[in-house]
C-alpha cells in the first residue's frame, strides 16, 4: 500500500509543480489553489509512504516520478521542446525510480 500511496503523491507533485509554474506567482486564483490542494496532498502521501518505506529511497522515488512527469506533461503539451535525448534521459529517470523499488527493502 505504501508504495501505491507513494506512486500518486509523485503524481501529485508534479500537479504542484505544473500549477505552482502556472501561478504567475501566486497571482492567478485557480492554479495557486491547485497547487495548494496538491501540495498538501502530495506531502501527506509522501508522510504516509514514510511510515514503512526507507526516508532515502521513498524520496528518491517520489522526486523521480514528479520529475518525470513534470517535463513528460510539459512536453506532451507544447510549453516544452521535445527531443529524442529528453525522452531518453526521462525513461532512464524512470528505470532508475523501478530500480530503486526493485532492489528496496521495507525498514
Amino acid at each position: 500500500m505504501a508504495w501505491i500511496v507513494l506512486v500518486v503523491a509523485g503524481v501529485l507533485e508534479a500537479v504542484w509543480a505544473t500549477a505552482l509554474g502556472r501561478s504567475g506567482g501566486f497571482t492567478r486564483l485557480v492554479p495557486s489553489v491547485v497547487f495548494g490542494i496538491a501540495l498538501v496532498l502530495s506531502m501527506a502521501g509522501l508522510g504516509f509512504a514514510l511510515r514503512d518505506l526507507p526516508t532515502g529511497t521513498a524520496y528518491a522515488v517520489w522526486v523521480g516520478i514528479g520529475a518525470a512527469c513534470t517535463v513528460a506533461w510539459a512536453m506532451a503539451t507544447g510549453a516544452e521542446s521535445v527531443s529524442v535525448v529528453k525522452v531518453l534521459l526521462i525513461l532512464g529517470l524512470v528505470g532508475c525510480v523501478v530500480g530503486l523499488k526493485v532492489v528496496s527493502d521495507s525498514h
